[in-house]
C-alpha cells in the first residue's frame, strides 16, 4: 500500500512538471524587484510585456502603436521602404536617457534600472534593446562605448567591461540585427574637458586613440557598417589661449591613424565626421558641413571620410537640415544621417524627434538625388521629452518618427514622378542652357568674350524665380 501511494506521488509531481514545461517560462515584471534570474544570478524578464510587435496599419488606423505611412516591404521609386529608410535605435538616447536637462534633474527611472552603473545593468540594458528592436521591427542600432558598458579606473579595465558586454550583444543581435555604427565617447569624461583629438596634453591624446582603437574594434567586431567621429569637446572656448592650427594639424593626423588602423584590422565600415557647430565647445572645428569638407580637403582625407548630418545641429548652425544634405551630398560626402529636429525658440540641442512632415520631404529628397544612404541610414539620435515618463512613449516616439520620414518620402517621390518642381528648376536656369551657357560651364567663358556677348545683347532681361509657385506645388505635394 505504500509503495503505490509512493508511485502515485511521484506520477503526481511528473504531471505537475510537464505542465509547467508546456506552459513556457513564466513573464516577469520589468523591475528590479522582480526575482526572475538565470542562475547566474542575471536579470532576463520582459521589458515591454504590454507592447505587441508594431505593425503596418495604414493611415486610416487609430492605433498609436502601429505604423500608418511606414510599410517595409512597399516598392517606392523601385526601392524598398526599409532599405530608403535604414533606420536605427540610439542606445544613449533610448537607453541612457534620463529627462534630466540644464535646469532640472533626471525625471524618468525606468522600471528595469537599478540606480547602479554596473556590468549587471549594462547587461540588462543590452536586454532591453534588442527586445525593443524586435518589437519596432527595425535592425539597426547605435552605440558610443561608454554608453554600453561602464568606465573603468584603467584602460584595461574599461575594455574588459566592454568585452563583457559586447559578447552579450553579439549574442543576442544574432544575425539579422547590427550596428549602423558605432564611436567612442570622448567629451564626458573630465581628461577630456579640453578635447580629446585636439588636447594640449599628449597623454590625453594617446589615451583617446586607444579608446577610439578599442570602440572601432568592437564595431567592427559586432558586424557595424560605420563609425563616427564626433568632436563636441574639439574646438575652444577662446583663441587668447589656443593655438588653432596646431589643434586642427593634430585632429588631422589623428584621422590619418585613425584610417589607417581601419585598413589594418579589415574594417571596410565608412568613417564618418558629424558636425556641429556649438555646446559643449563654443566654437568647434567641424562646425558645419561646408567646415568638415573643406578640413578634410586640406588634409587629404576627402575619400576616407563622409559626413553624418544631424539635423538639430544644422539648426544650431543657422542652417537647414536640407541644406547640410544638399551640402554634403554635391561635395561627394553624405553619408548618414541623425534623424531628429531642434525647436527654433529653444537655443541648445534639443534632439526632438522629427515630427514635421514638410522638413522630412525636403530631407528624402536630398536622401533620393543622393541615390539612399546605405551603407549609413537613419539613426534616431532622438530622446523623450523631459515630461513624457511612460515606458510605451519610447515606442509612440520612435513609431512617429518613422511615420513622418516614410511619409517624408512618399511625399518626395510625388514631387519628382509630378515634375513640375524640377521643371520649374529647369526654367530658371535654361539660358545657361545655350552654346554660350555650356561653354561656361565647361570653363570655357573667358572674360573677353564674356565682355563682347554682354555689350552684343544689352541690358539682360531678369525673369522672376516663381517662389510662391514653387512652395505652392511643395505643399501641394505634403
Amino acid at each position: 500500500m505504500k509503495a503505490g501511494k509512493i508511485i502515485f506521488f511521484l506520477l503526481c509531481l511528473n504531471l505537475v512538471s510537464n505542465l509547467a514545461i508546456a506552459a513556457g517560462p513564466p513573464t516577469c515584471p520589468a523591475d528590479v524587484a522582480s526575482d526572475c534570474a538565470s542562475d547566474s544570478g542575471e536579470w532576463k524578464g520582459e521589458f515591454f510585456p504590454d507592447i505587441p510587435k508594431i505593425k503596418y496599419e495604414g493611415p486610416s488606423s487609430k492605433n498609436h502603436l502601429s505604423f500608418k505611412w511606414y510599410n517595409a516591404e512597399e516598392e517606392i521609386l523601385g526601392r524598398k521602404m526599409k532599405d530608403w529608410m535604414r533606420f536605427s535605435v540610439a542606445f544613449w538616447h533610448t537607453f541612457r536617457g534620463t529627462g534630466g536637462d540644464p535646469f532640472g534633474a533626471p525625471t524618468k527611472m525606468w522600471p528595469w534600472e537599478d540606480g547602479t552603473n554596473s556590468l549587471a545593468m549594462a547587461k540588462r540594458r543590452m536586454r532591453a534593446n534588442f527586445e525593443f528592436l524586435n518589437k519596432l521591427g527595425v535592425d539597426k542600432w547605435c552605440f558610443h562605448d561608454r554608453d554600453i558598458a561602464p568606465d573603468g579606473k584603467t584602460i584595461e579595465e574599461s575594455n574588459a567591461n566592454l568585452d563583457e558586454v559586447v559578447a552579450l550583444a553579439k549574442e543576442l543581435q544574432g544575425t539579422k540585427i547590427h550596428p549602423l555604427w558605432g564611436t567612442a565617447q570622448l567629451f564626458h569624461h573630465p581628461r577630456y574637458m579640453h578635447g580629446g583629438a585636439t588636447s594640449p596634453e599628449l597623454g590625453v591624446y594617446a589615451y583617446s586613440a586607444a579608446q577610439v582603437k578599442k570602440a572601432m574594434e568592437v564595431t567592427h567586431y559586432l558586424g557595424g557598417e560605420n563609425y563616427v567621429f564626433w568632436g563636441g569637446r574639439e574646438g575652444y572656448q577662446t583663441l587668447l589661449n589656443t593655438d588653432m592650427e596646431r589643434e586642427l594639424n593634430h585632429m588631422a593626423r589623428f584621422m590619418e591613424a585613425a584610417v589607417a588602423y581601419k585598413k589594418k584590422i579589415g574594417f571596410n565600415g565608412t568613417l564618418l565626421i558629424e558636425p556641429k557647430p556649438q555646446e559643449p565647445t563654443k566654437h568647434q572645428y567641424d562646425w558645419d558641413a561646408a567646415t568638415a569638407a573643406n578640413f578634410l580637403r586640406k588634409y587629404g582625407l576627402i575619400d576616407e571620410f563622409k559626413l553624418n548630418i544631424e539635423c538639430n545641429h544644422a539648426t544650431l548652425a543657422g542652417h537647414s537640415c536640407h541644406h547640410e544634405l544638399e551640402t554634403a551630398r554635391i561635395n561627394g560626402i553624405l553619408g548618414n544621417t541623425d534623424a531628429n529636429t531642434g525647436d527654433p525658440q529653444i537655443g541648445w540641442d534639443t534632439d526632438q524627434f522629427m515630427m514635421d512632415v514638410g522638413e522630412a520631404t525636403l530631407v528624402m529628397l536630398s536622401v533620393i538625388k543622393n541615390g539612399g544612404l546605405a551603407p549609413g541610414g537613419f539613426n534616431f539620435d532622438a530622446k523623450l521629452r523631459r515630461e513624457s515618463t511612460d515606458v510605451e512613449d519610447i515606442f509612440i516616439a520612435h513609431v512617429a518618427g518613422m511615420d513622418t520620414l516614410a511619409r517624408g518620402l512618399r511625399n518626395a517621390a510625388k514631387l519628382i514622378e509630378d515634375g513640375s518642381l524640377a521643371e520649374l528648376v529647369r526654367k530658371r536656369y535654361q539660358s545657361f542652357d545655350s552654346e554660350i551657357g555650356a561653354q561656361i560651364e565647361a570653363g570655357k567663358g573667358d572674360f573677353d568674350m564674356l565682355e563682347k556677348k554682354a555689350m552684343q545683347w544689352g541690358e539682360p532681361k531678369v525673369s522672376s524665380a516663381k517662389q510662391e509657385l514653387a512652395e505652392m506645388i511643395f505643399q501641394a505635394a505634403i
